[in-house]
């Protein structure tokens, strides 16, 4: 009897559950470039075309390894237009019933895959290091879910940087060296590769097909292969993961990548496999061609940040990405697509993800995510910008890092605390405040106060009940009740008539 094995867009791996578990001399692959998984959301051009090149790239890999693979192309005659769809007809070509398929990581999809009327075998994707099992497993019983104490545990499993029992260096995490503006001029960038025949059939189509979407197809110069994969790593690991770890948290005018990896979106789409990513970097590290404080970065934010968000994903279950434990209702900014804004950062950020299809961690926690918070957006609207706009966005990483993480709507799982800030934590991290049209020294209300100062204070007075009790809030709370009254009065009205004139479309 034949089976069918799906392999989706983001499982494009030799090791992907779906094929060990398959038999490659009866077994069909299944392939498919599908409408419904291009417009669930307005996925940035950038990210389809990753997607559909390596998917397609994949499958000649994969035929030329002896495998039988099914594939069909968006603009096929006869696409279904869903997954579920394609399987059905494949199904039907191959006279097969039976799936094998690796567990999707998205919930939307693994209810597709349940209601499919074919006998589907999700099997457990194993590309990862800790299972559901493990995760529910160290979860079960703990008052709180903190990433720190999970990641020990992924060290102590995965013997990275370990001497014994104990971590190397005596510490578990370096997190206080990393944390240092840049300065002076950035000397690497991540590898470009030149678009070969493939590539360009995908450009343009997804051009023709997509060129309304929100972000810039053109110059495309991503990895769309492991081999290609492969380089972009080595090349980060000798060029830039030196100073990776000092300026992992700075920002810079005019400086998409500065030192970080660009790797994410092949790890998750399966052409890096993560831990061949961290053995790389723990490599340099003891060839003494990385500092310790870059090494263990690096290797905490895969094993310990990437897989933790996974965990609390599946944990939590299919409701996670409707939650809004703040009560946040306005509408997301025009300006997150591209309208005009006089915030110097939130339009580089904007500018910069339009582009490239990229922001780092900080940028997207700090700049576009701390504004949504302190503006009081609908999480649910930030959490579908987020899954639009970037190339390495797929909701099992994508949700817990925006509901959880960025906007405090899970009610506190992920983070102890909301991450918000005044203005003065970018102007400390980058250099975009001496280029704004507001004044981040501005302290007491002034027209031309930063919004992040005038937002921030807002957030808090208007959240008092849910927060002042905090333990790592109370002396933000302190603070603003020390401020005379009426300079809290100022601070409040000017914020109100900001929040204003953005909702009534004005650039502010």
């Amino acid at each position: 009897m034949v089976n069918l094995v799906l392999v989706l867009g983001d499982q494009l791996s030799d090791r992907v559950a779906a094929l060990k578990a398959a038999d490659k001399s009866r077994d069909v692959v299944v392939m498919a470039e599908v409408a419904d998984e291009t417009t669930y959301v307005g996925h940035h051009p950038k990210k389809i075309a990753l997607i559909f090149a390596a998917m397609r790239k994949f499958a000649t890999r994969l035929r030329d390894d002896g495998w039988q693979v099914a594939y069909t192309e968006l603009d096929d005659t006869d696409n279904s237009g869903s997954i579920c769809g394609e399987l059905l007809r494949r199904a039907e070509q191959f006279s097969a019933s039976d799936v094998i398929a690796t567990e999707p990581g998205e919930w939307r999809l693994i209810d597709a895959l349940n209601h499919c009327p074919l006998k589907v075998q999700q099997v457990e994707d194993d590309r990862f290091i800790a299972t559901h099992r493990d995760f529910n497993e160290w979860a079960t019983g703990r008052k709180a879910l903190r990433m720190e104490y999970f990641y020990r545990d992924m060290r102590r499993k995965t013997d990275l940087m370990m001497d014994g029992d104990q971590p190397a260096g005596d510490q578990w995490n370096y997190d206080h060296d990393n944390r240092k503006p840049a300065s002076g001029e950035v000397d690497t960038a991540p590898m470009q590769f030149t678009p070969d025949e493939t590539v360009e059939e995908v450009l343009d189509l997804v051009e023709a097909r997509f060129g309304e979407n929100f972000g810039e197809l053109r110059p495309f110069t991503l990895a769309t292969d492991q081999a290609q994969a492969r380089r972009a790593l080595a090349h980060f690991v000798k060029s830039a993961l030196p100073k990776f770890g000092d300026y992992q948290d700075a920002m810079m005018e005019g400086e998409a990548f500065l030192w970080h990896a660009h790797l994410s979106a092949y790890i998750n789409i399966g052409l890096l496999d993560p831990l061949e990513v961290c053995q790389a970097v723990e490599q340099a590290w003891k060839n003494g061609d990385a500092p310790i404080n870059a090494a263990e970065g690096f290797i905490r934010q895969i094993i310990g940040w990437r897989e933790y968000v996974r965990g609390i994903y599946f944990h939590e279950g299919p409701d996670y990405t409707q939650r809004n434990g703040l009560r946040h209702s306005r509408d997301l900014p025009w300006f997150y697509w591209g309208g005009e804004t006089r915030m110097r950062c939130v339009g580089q950020a904007v500018d910069q993800t339009r582009t490239e299809g990229y922001a780092h961690h900080i940028q997207r926690l700090m700049v576009t995510g701390n504004f949504a918070l302190l503006a009081g957006i609908d999480p649910h609207q930030v959490h579908e910008w987020y899954l639009s706009v970037y190339i390495d966005a797929f909701e099992w990483v994508e949700a817990p890092n925006t509901i959880g993480m960025s906007q405090f709507a899970d009610g506190g799982v992920i983070a102890s605390k909301p991450y918000v800030s005044s203005g003065n934590y970018i102007k400390k991290m980058s250099d975009h405040c001496g280029k704004c049209s507001y004044n981040v020294n501005a302290k007491d209300g002034e027209d031309d106060a930063c919004p992040f100062n005038l937002l921030y204070w807002h957030f808090l007075d208007r959240h008092r009940d849910r927060f002042s009790d905090n333990g790592r809030m109370g002396n933000m709370y302190r603070t603003w009740d020390r401020m005379a009254e009426d300079k809290r009065g100022r601070i409040l009205d000017r914020a109100n008539a900001f929040l204003k004139s953005m909702d009534n479309g004005q650039t502010v």
